[in-house]
């Protein structure tokens, strides 16, 4: 067999096992597109994207590929139809979006609405208006929303890796629930970009299944710049790298300040895995340091596997053409029983507020909509439930916000959502210590938590306990 066909075979295998393997356990409605089958005689269209976007018609639902792989060209070549020929209804769902989102404009808002997974700072002001939707949806259900018909997708804007020999391109740097819109997808247009890594997974897409492609000098894929790191963020990365992460676990991180600082303090560690959902730029420096090794994992052994990636050129550099990163659907990578097949899971994810009892607040601040569920819930569980026995939780937030307000809350602020119940999560991590809720009572969850308040908030939180429990908190 000729070697440079095997990993297509390979890739595709793992596409149709990443689609029998979502969370319904159920194979997806047999109306979908094969993306790695090469349809005979279709040829897609080369284009501007302008005239790709004539595929569009008033009334049609239009998915977005998310994070960096955000399709810029495409969407402001529809914003621009919408516009001058008076379009009207235009759906649109996606995860996060980056950039400028044009129907956050007075004259397209009524012409366009954005039906979002996960919310940024382009659209919060829409959503909490009411110009713009929420979709509260677990990351490892996302695909389903497809697969299912509860959005049914009639064209697909992609932002694909260049074609190889062969003719597969790659969805790159986000697959997550990508993949499923796409098979879904009554016609899906592409942007050929060059910036977009070819990764490998369930990522393959061959350049038949395209209605039209727009190449040349297209918008690259966005980058995501570090965060500015606290002394706080050092001292909670410092307290979970040092104290719940051990030798041989496999982790789970997300992006931003933490998470950055948490890897920083793995790097003598040995023998890590990596299985997330978002995968980050800190991954290179653990895998240059031998850190992580991926030799001590149970599924998916010597493989970091992920299905979405955000971060700087060099991270996407360093994920071009590498086999040592496996990029599954979301169905794939945030299933509970794949993320409690792992040895040693750890999971870190990040909080709004934590009230006195272990509820976590994670995508509103009270009544506004601030972010979305992601994956917390998927790998909080997972870890809950691994099959080892040594799966570990852990919720890690400063705690103050900036503006020197309680993150420990006696109770979470009105309107705000619970993502992760108080019955799930093992650790809350601040600057301040760690606190370990697994088997503990009311009672002792609030002693737990008090303990890890700023100190100039303790009193008030002791207070605000009785009051809430009728009883004072107490270690035992």
């Amino acid at each position: 067999m000729n070697s440079r066909v095997l990993p297509h075979i390979l890739d595709s295998y793992f596409s149709i096992f990443c689609q029998k393997r979502n969370l319904s356990g159920l194979l997806p409605h047999h109306n979908v597109r094969t993306l790695t089958w090469p349809r005979q005689g279709y040829t897609p269209k080369r284009c501007s994207a302008s005239e790709a976007v004539l595929a569009v018609k008033s009334g049609d639902h239009v998915y977005l590929h998310q994070a960096p792989s955000t399709p810029t060209d495409l969407i402001h070549a529809l914003a621009n139809r919408v516009d001058r020929e008076n379009l009207s209804g235009i759906r649109l769902s996606h995860g996060l979006v980056h950039g400028h989102v044009p129907w956050a404009e007075e004259k397209l808002c009524d012409k366009m609405r954005s039906n979002s997974m996960f919310i940024c700072s382009n659209i919060r002001s829409l959503v909490n208006k009411g110009k713009a939707d929420y979709l509260p949806v677990f990351l490892s259900e996302s695909g389903r929303l497809y697969d299912d018909k509860a959005l049914k997708v009639d064209v697909a804007f992609l932002n694909v890796s260049p074609p190889d020999e062969h003719g597969y391109c790659s969805l790159g740097v986000n697959v997550d629930m990508s993949s499923g819109a796409a098979r879904n997808a009554d016609k899906i247009i592409a942007t050929i970009n060059k910036s977009q890594p070819r990764t490998f997974g369930d990522t393959m897409i061959h350049i038949s299944q395209f209605e039209a492609i727009v190449e040349g000098d297209v918008t690259p894929i966005f980058e995501v710049q570090e965060a500015t790191v606290t002394e706080e963020n050092k001292a909670i990365g410092k307290l979970i790298a040092e104290n719940l992460v051990t030798n041989g676990a496999t982790i789970q991180l997300g992006v931003g300040a933490i998470p950055n600082m948490v890897a920083e303090y793995l790097k003598n560690h040995k023998d890590l895995g990596v299985h997330t959902e978002l995968l980050g730029s800190y991954i290179t420096e653990l895998v240059e340091c031998n850190a992580v090794t991926n030799s001590k994992k149970t599924l998916n052994r010597g493989k970091i596997v992920t299905c979405l990636a955000m971060g700087n050129r060099k991270f996407y550099d360093f994920l071009d053409n590498n086999p040592l990163v496996l990029f599954g659907s979301a169905g794939y990578t945030n299933n509970v029983q794949n993320i409690a097949k792992n040895s040693r899971m750890t999971c870190i994810n990040s909080a709004i507020e934590v009230d006195l009892t272990g509820q976590v607040c994670s995508d509103s601040i009270g009544k506004t909509f601030y972010s979305g569920f992601g994956g917390q819930v998927d790998f909080i569980y997972g870890a809950s439930i691994a099959y080892d026995g040594l799966g570990k939780s852990v919720i890690a937030l400063p705690s103050t916000t900036s503006k020197g307000e309680s993150r420990i809350v006696p109770y979470i602020k009105l309107g705000g959502g619970i993502v992760t119940t108080r019955a799930h999560v093992h650790y809350i991590v601040t600057e301040n210590g760690i606190a370990q809720l697994w088997g503990k009572n009311t009672r002792q969850r609030a002693y737990e938590l008090i303990s890890i308040a700023h100190p100039s908030k303790r009193e008030n939180l002791e207070k605000e306990a009785f009051e809430r429990l009728g009883c004072m908190p107490a270690r035992e």
